[in-house]
């Protein structure tokens, strides 16, 4: 029989959930806030696919999925009012299902939660690291599809992949910079989250 799905509110969340609510959100509007006070510094600095793959991991039920989904999309949409684009962008067609695989295989990661086990840090940064690549080469073919200044070639492809426009940074720094950020981001989360979980089982072996 499976388990039913726990309906999320905050008076059910436990202290790892709100921990893992809070990381979340404030991962997800980092990169919000980085444009307007720090947007020279570290472009795509962003934990995006992180986000969504711990919050998948961390979260109960179909929440774990439906919570950063929504968080990330409406932080895009801040940032296309910011860059004055429309609020939903073609960019969706390439981000979305890169935000949905990373909450499918955060999903996939809880079945060591639900045997009780803690959740090991490298199985999370490897799962970080490829679905962070996934997201740096589909969106960027999407800019490459999308946008008439790359010939459509296989080394307008490449481009798109590594040198993009001039006048910009080089593609391959963004890719870079996000990298970073999610498996700083992933780091973090996982840690927290064990060092809470090995604090709420002291406290359980003194009572």
């Amino acid at each position: 029989m499976t388990n039913p799905i726990r309906p999320l509110s905050f008076g059910s969340l436990s202290r790892g959930e709100l921990l893992a609510l809070i990381l979340l959100f404030s991962g997800v509007f980092f990169r919000v806030i980085r444009v307007d006070f720090a947007p020279e510094v570290l472009p795509n600095f962003s934990p995006l696919m992180a986000s969504a793959l711990c919050g998948a991991l961390f979260l109960p039920g179909t929440a774990g999925i439906f919570i950063p989904l929504i968080a990330l999309l409406l932080s895009d949409a801040v940032l296309n009012i910011h860059y004055a684009e429309p609020i939903a962008s073609a960019q969706i067609l390439w981000t979305l299902p890169c935000y949905l695989v990373a909450g499918g295989v955060g999903v996939a990661l809880r079945s060591d939660k639900k045997n009780g086990a803690d959740v090991g840090l490298l199985p999370v940064l490897c799962c970080t690291l490829a679905v962070s690549l996934l997201f740096y080469l589909v969106t960027n073919t999407g800019s490459w599809l999308g946008n008439s200044y790359y010939p459509q070639t296989v080394s307008g492809w490449i481009q798109a992949l590594t040198t993009g426009r001039s006048g910009y940074p080089p593609t391959w720094t963004f890719l870079r910079n996000s990298l970073c950020g999610d498996l700083l981001f992933a780091a973090i989360f996982v840690s927290l989250e064990r060092i809470l979980a090995s604090r709420v089982r002291s406290v359980a072996t003194v009572y």
